[in-house]
């Protein structure tokens, strides 16, 4: 199947992107391309199932069906009934995600769908520049000076997860994985890590493989569980450590962002530890571990100028 997409960071927190691009008949609020937009059958534009009716500004109507809407991973998903493009098995996804550091938040829109043969690539560009690019574009122009919801409320962390930290990289998402795959090179973008090999000598990439290493004055094995040259990931857990917590499950992700040469990066950890030594635990490895590698692998290898 053909994959249009469009990624972007915007200047608000995700709170209040949400509460912009959340209505299902809202399009014509921001999007330029849209002229007006109803719903059909009188429904609720946060009803699964819902169809918007809508005219772009040539006249053409489209109609698209609500699949999923979810208010906890600030995600919908759509198809078209009635199709803008000559396209079959159309789906497409918007998902916001913040950007914890700056309180900034990464959007990304995509969509797959069949395209005959003679148009192969054609509705790719269209879809991912035009229409999704160009909307996120657009975006950006209304956000300035929208407040945050009242009330408004966010999670610590994606289930099951105790931290879920993140942050933008000024370069291409390729560039930083070349960097954090290699499993056992974390001690060149982590001041506090020393003494970093793979036991047995085995490779870095190979999974199952355990690194061992110094942080500061403790001593810690970590077992690499997966890696995904795909989805730019890999996790691992903690086998041995001096850190009253167990179960210890961590790792990073990228994720490219289209409209500019950088990329969004988040890292996860969860682990099982009593509520006061999580006190400090979870602070800890947010801003010690995960976001402070992400900002000493940007100052040491991708430093403009």
């Amino acid at each position: 199947m053909a994959r249009a997409y469009a990624s972007t960071i915007l200047d608000a927190p995700i709170e209040t992107v949400w509460a912009t691009i959340r209505d299902f008949n809202g399009l014509p609020s921001w999007h330029p391309a849209i002229a007006r937009s109803e719903i059909e059958d009188g429904l609720d534009a946060d009803v699964v199932g819902c169809v918007r009716r809508f005219w772009l500004q040539d006249g053409t109507m489209v109609r698209e069906r609500l699949l999923h809407l979810d208010d906890r991973f600030t995600s919908f998903s759509y198809n078209f009934e009635t199709p803008a493009f000559p396209v079959e098995n159309y789906r497409a996804r918007v998902r916001l995600l913040p950007v914890t550091k700056t309180d900034q938040t990464f959007a990304e829109w995509e969509a797959t769908f069949d395209e005959a043969p003679q148009d192969k690539g054609k509705y790719v560009d269209i879809i991912s520049n035009a229409v999704f690019q160009g909307g996120w574009d657009a975006l950006k122009k209304v956000l300035p000076g929208r407040p945050r919801p009242a009330n408004a409320s966010r999670w610590a962390g994606f289930a099951p997860n105790k931290v879920w930290c993140s942050t933008v990289i000024d370069a291409p998402a390729e560039a930083v994985w070349g960097v954090i795959r290699d499993f056992a090179g974390m001690g060149a973008w982590h001041d506090a890590i020393t003494k970093m090999h793979m036991l047995g000598g085995v490779r870095s990439d190979k999974v199952s493989g355990t690194r061992d290493f110094h942080f500061g004055e403790g001593h810690l094995h970590e077992k690499l569980l997966h890696l995904d040259d795909a989805e730019m990931s890999f996790s691992y857990c903690i086998t041995k450590s001096g850190i009253p917590w167990l179960h210890y499950v961590s790792g990073p992700r990228l994720w490219r962002v289209t409209d500019g040469n950088r990329c969004f990066g988040c890292w996860t950890g969860d682990w099982v530890a009593a509520p006061q030594d999580d006190v400090t635990l979870i602070p800890f490895a947010t801003n010690e571990v995960y976001l402070k590698a992400f900002e000493t692998l940007a100052a040491r290898f991708f430093a403009k100028g």
